[in-house]
C-alpha cells in the first residue's frame, strides 16, 4: 500500500501491480515486450486517415506514423515523441496518446519512432527527433499542414526530446515552433529533488526504475552534459516557444518538470503548468483506466487548439 493519496482508479492500478517485479529484475526485453503486448483501448478516436512513412535520418530511415483527424489541408501539425525512458516504446504502443492528441487538438500528429538505447547510444534519440522535426517542416506542403502552426510534444522521455528539439530550433535558427508540450518530462537528472524521495516507491515508475532506465539510456556514453540530452542543463531558456507542461502528483520526477516550467516562466516564456493530483507517472498512456488521464489529454488538446487559433510571435 502506498503512503500517499492516489485517485481511486489509480489506486486500483497500483494494487494490481503491487507484486510486480521492478524493471531491473524483469530486464528491458521483458519490459519492452509487456508494453508492446498491451492492447489498445477499444474506444480510441477515429482518424480520417493514418499513414506510415520512412523519413531520412542521420543513421538510416526513421519510421513515422501520421494521424489525420480530418481530411482538411492546412491543419496545424504536432511532431510527437513517445515515452519509455529512451529505451522502450514505439508508434504502436503509444498510439493511444498520439491519436488522442490529434483528436483533441484538431492537428495532424506525426509520431516518431526514434532509435532506442542501449542498442543505439545517445545522442541517437535526439538526432532522430531533430531529423524528423526538420523533415516535417521541409515537407509541410506534401503533408498538407500549416508550417506556421508546428508544435512538438512528448510524454516522459518524449517530453525530454520535445524540450530538446525546442532548444535546438532556437539555437539553430529554426524551424519556428509554435508550442512545446511536455508531459511529465524527464528533463533533469537531479536525484536530490524532493519528489524523487517522496515518491521513491510510486507505482508504474519508482526511483529505482528511474536509475535503471537512465543507466540504459546513457549506454556507456558517460554522464550527459548536453542540454539536448538533459534540457535542464541549458543555461538560458529565453526565446523558447510557449510551453504546456503536465505533471503527475505521485511521480518521482514530478519536480523535474515543474522546476523546468518555473524556469521557462522566469525566462518570460508563456507557460501553462498543470499538476494532476493523485496519479502516477505514465497516467495519460493509461487514460482508458484513469479519468484524470482522459481529462489531461482533453485539456492539453484544448490548450493546443487555442494556441493554434491564435499563433503569436515570441
Amino acid at each position: 500500500m502506498t503512503a500517499f493519496p492516489l485517485d481511486p482508479d489509480a489506486a486500483a492500478i497500483a494494487a494490481a501491480v503491487a507484486d510486480a517485479p521492478a524493471m531491473r529484475e524483469r530486464g528491458i526485453d521483458a519490459v519492452r515486450a509487456s508494453l508492446e503486448a498491451a492492447p489498445h483501448p477499444p474506444n480510441l478516436p477515429v482518424m480520417a486517415a493514418t499513414e506510415d512513412h520512412v523519413v531520412p535520418g542521420p543513421h538510416g530511415g526513421i519510421a513515422v506514423r501520421v494521424h489525420r483527424p480530418t481530411a482538411d489541408r492546412g491543419t496545424p501539425v504536432i511532431v510527437y515523441f513517445h515515452g519509455g525512458g529512451m529505451c522502450m516504446g514505439s508508434n504502436h504502443s503509444f498510439e493511444p496518446v498520439a491519436r488522442n492528441l490529434a483528436h483533441h487538438s484538431g492537428a495532424v500528429v506525426v509520431a516518431v519512432e526514434y532509435r532506442l538505447a542501449p542498442e543505439a547510444p545517445p545522442p541517437a534519440q535526439f538526432d532522430d527527433a531533430w531529423a524528423a522535426t526538420t523533415w516535417v517542416a521541409e515537407h509541410s506542403d506534401e503533408l498538407g499542414v500549416d508550417l506556421a502552426r508546428l508544435a512538438v510534444a512528448g510524454d516522459s522521455a518524449g517530453g525530454t526530446l520535445a524540450a530538446a528539439v525546442a532548444l535546438a530550433a532556437r539555437d539553430r535558427g529554426g524551424p519556428i515552433i509554435t508550442c512545446q508540450v511536455l508531459i511529465y518530462p524527464g528533463v533533469d537528472r537531479d536525484l536530490a529533488a524532493a519528489s524523487i524521495t517522496r515518491y521513491a516507491d510510486a507505482p508504474i515508475l519508482s526511483r529505482d526504475d528511474v536509475l535503471y532506465l537512465n543507466g540504459l539510456a546513457d549506454a556507456g556514453q558517460g554522464v550527459p552534459d548536453s542540454p539536448y540530452r538533459v534540457p535542464a542543463y541549458a543555461a538560458d531558456l529565453a526565446g523558447l516557444p510557449p510551453a504546456i507542461v503536465v505533471t503527475a502528483e505521485c511521480d518521482p520526477i514530478r519536480d523535474w518538470g515543474e522546476r523546468y516550467a518555473h524556469r521557462l516562466r522566469d525566462a518570460r516564456v508563456q507557460t501553462t503548468l498543470t499538476r494532476y493530483p493523485g496519479v502516477p507517472h505514465g497516467f495519460v498512456l493509461q487514460a482508458d483506466y484513469l479519468a484524470r488521464g482522459r481529462l489531461a489529454l482533453a485539456e492539453t488538446g484544448a490548450l493546443l487548439r487555442a494556441k493554434f487559433a491564435h499563433p503569436l510571435p515570441f
